[in-house]
């Protein structure tokens, strides 16, 4: 390995006008900087991040945990922030909690023993009130910035997150205009706020047109392809016969169309299915899904900003990006 001292015994300078002209600082001369550099380059030097980190007191590492690599909503969310990341001088380390508990306290203590500058979050929604790591990210004062809405235990942090509730809102009323009194909801995992509010929007969209909301219509699912399959089967064998179908997510709208394709119904001419997220799998689906498209890019990109400035020591506040509704061949107006 390549070190300061062999690149000043070919300069023929010292140790500290090496370091200096590495770090072009203004008392050396640009010709001195000039081929200090270019031996550094013609050696292959690489500067010890470990070194320049107890100098600054600062690794230039974010920490980035998701729940899955799987789940095609965080693939732009993480492009994005690892784009601005990079053009800030920043390193990631992604970590998955797979939606795990004690998988997301063992990844994040791994983080914090990195030292790393910052650490963003998916958080593993619970039901209680507390997250012992949680605290002991707020009591290491670790810049944190949760990639969701914030619940009880975490809520000591800032959040980005989706107008959830006007987007699934927005969603219903599609399917209202189109003639659909009879939608059936598929809901998402119970302890995520995100969930809470789509089925929110849903349930508000009906009493404003004045439908009432039928629980049975409503029916048990989570995130997953597999669980709007589940879902579907269930609403079948309890012979429930919807005009239209709103899921939670895209992945649940899929899995639902599949089961109901394979049933020999048709869509939209049969039943109606609308999703939520916009994956690129949702585009290019068989039958092209209405849903809605998540700005996930710029929810990385704002995360980044929100990240930097907490770590510049300013009061950040929370933010809500709206969503847009995308109308593909997935719907269609009911059959009288």
């Amino acid at each position: 390995m390549v070190r300061l001292k062999d690149i000043a015994q070919l300069a023929g300078v010292s140790v500290m006008t090496v370091s200096k002209a590495l770090r072009d600082e203004p008392d050396v001369s640009v010709a001195t900087k000039t081929r200090i550099k270019a031996l550094a380059a013609q050696t292959g030097y690489v500067p010890d991040s470990s070194a320049q980190g107890l100098r600054t007191k600062t690794t230039k590492l974010f920490g980035l945990v998701i729940p899955t690599p799987t789940n095609p909503v965080y693939a732009r969310i993480v492009f994005a922030i690892e784009e601005r990341a990079h053009e800030l001088g920043y390193d990631l380390i992604i970590a998955h909690t797979l939606n795990k508990p004690e998988r997301e306290d063992l990844v994040l203590r791994r983080l914090l023993s990195r030292r790393v500058d910052g650490l963003f979050i998916t958080p593993v929604y619970r039901f209680e009130a507390e997250a012992r790591i949680y605290q002991e990210i707020a009591v290491r004062k670790t810049p944190t910035v949760l990639l969701g809405p914030p619940a009880p235990f975490c809520k000591q942090f800032p959040g980005l997150e989706i107008e959830e509730l006007v987007a699934s809102y927005n969603v219903t009323k599609h399917l209202i205009a189109l003639g659909h009194k009879k939608i059936a909801y598929l809901t998402g995992p119970p302890a995520t706020p995100w969930a809470h509010e789509r089925f929110e929007g849903y349930r508000r969209a009906l009493r404003e047109a004045n439908i009432e909301v039928d629980d049975r219509l409503v029916f048990a699912a989570g995130s997953s392809i597999e669980d709007g399959t589940k879902a579907t089967l269930q609403m079948l064998n309890e012979d429930v016969r919807p005009t239209a179908i709103q899921a939670v997510s895209d992945l649940v709208a899929i899995g639902c169309a599949e089961t109901l394709l394979a049933q020999g119904l048709r869509i939209p001419e049969d039943i109606s299915i609308v999703g939520f997220g916009n994956i690129l799998t949702s585009e290019y689906y068989r039958v092209p899904l209405t849903t809605v498209r998540q700005p996930k890019y710029r929810l990385g990109i704002a995360a980044v900003d929100v990240m930097m400035g907490l770590i510049r020591g300013e009061t950040v506040q929370p933010k809500r990006l709206s969503a847009e509704l995308i109308e593909r061949k997935s719907t269609a107006a009911v059959k009288i």
